[in-house]
């Protein structure tokens, strides 16, 4: 199996790559902030739902009756998600805010660092296992 098979360094290949697209579509809607009519963009997030589900039956076990219970869904997170699509909308019909874009930026860049970061390490984890056999 060639080690570009391997799915979390595919799943985090593929990250990295929609990190790379994002960013490529926050600095098009800061560089059109003031084009008449621009509506700024933004790409969803890829769908890892798939590889997630082939690791979805591990779960946490209570080894002792102190330890913290883990989520009772599985992950469910307690916070909900703004899927309003609010955007402010100035009378030339630009809906560019630099605030939020840059909030986007920044967002994107820690994202990518830390997926880099793990891709990194997993490849360190792999020259260790050849190194030892």
């Amino acid at each position: 199996m060639p080690i570009s098979d391997i799915p979390i360094l595919s799943m985090l290949r593929s990250r990295m790559q929609w990190g790379q697209a994002r960013q490529e579509v926050l600095a098009e809607n800061v560089a059109n902030a003031d084009t008449p009519n621009y509506r700024a963009r933004d790409i969803a997030a890829p769908d890892f739902s798939r590889e997630l589900s082939l690791v979805s039956s591990v779960g946490l076990e209570r080894t002792d009756p102190n330890h913290i219970a883990g989520p009772a869904g599985g992950g469910d997170s307690p916070f909900s998600t703004d899927a309003s699509g609010r955007y402010e909308i100035r009378p030339r019909g630009n809906s560019v805010s630099h605030e939020d874009e840059m909030m986007k930026v920044g967002s994107n860049q820690m994202d990518y660092e830390a997926v880099t970061s793990m891709y990194t390490h997993s490849l360190g984890l792999i020259r260790i296992a050849i190194d030892r056999s």
